[in-house]
């Protein structure tokens, strides 16, 4: 199981709820994506806003995505296989400057192709700075998830680094850009903040005798 209800801290809960994570493969076409089938949840966000930390803090393993200092490192689809019951989908980061325009329309082309086409696919998090806000390609980003017809939820990321008294200012804008939010996350891979949330997500679609 992800999810626990004992009486502990968040990030107590947090430390026993996924057993097993490992890097499965890389692709760039949804043809060749991993042959065992199990759900999905794809995580898609711009270059840098902190996906590979997520992964990290929530696999409980300090180098499972590979966390780079320079943005726009990954530029495939990375398949990891959590509690050999679920896959958690990394997606290219979007919106890196110094990629040429052709290889951020086929970047582009790569997301909206999987989000149509993976049959396996429950749940998409798209990933916003919660600092920075939502940017230009964040918005067209969430408008070309629903318009896939899938359920977005807003995952924000670097809680930790926004003072309290802002906090509400923040979620304010964050759901004023992205409007119809259904639902918002605020997170942070630091503390494990919010990931209490993330996992009642996910516990949703997964299905144990």
């Amino acid at each position: 199981m992800i999810l626990s209800y004992n009486r502990s801290t968040e990030k107590e809960r947090s430390i026993n709820m996924v057993k097993q994570a490992e890097f499965i493969k890389s692709i760039t076409d949804i043809k060749d994506a991993p042959e065992l089938k199990l759900p999905e949840v794809v995580l898609i966000g711009r270059s840098n806003v902190g996906k590979s930390s997520f992964i990290n803090a929530f696999t409980n393993r300090k180098s499972l995505a590979r966390v780079s200092q320079t943005p726009g490192k990954t530029i495939t689809l990375n398949y990891y296989l959590i509690n050999n019951e679920m896959y958690l989908v990394d997606a290219p980061g979007y919106g890196y400057a110094k990629r040429s325009k052709e290889m951020k329309a086929q970047f582009s082309h790569m997301i909206i192709d999987y989000l149509e086409m993976a049959p396996d696919l429950e749940i998409v998090f798209l990933f916003v700075d919660f600092k920075v806000g939502p940017t230009k390609d964040d918005i067209e980003m969430y408008h070309a998830i629903l318009e896939s017809g899938m359920k977005v939820i807003v995952v924000a990321t670097k809680k930790d680094k926004v003072k309290r008294s802002q906090h509400v200012k923040h979620e304010k804008m964050i759901k004023e850009k992205l409007t119809h939010v259904e639902k918002l996350i605020v997170t942070s891979s630091e503390t494990k903040e919010g990931f209490n949330l993330i996992y009642e997500e996910i516990k949703g679609i997964l299905v144990h005798e």
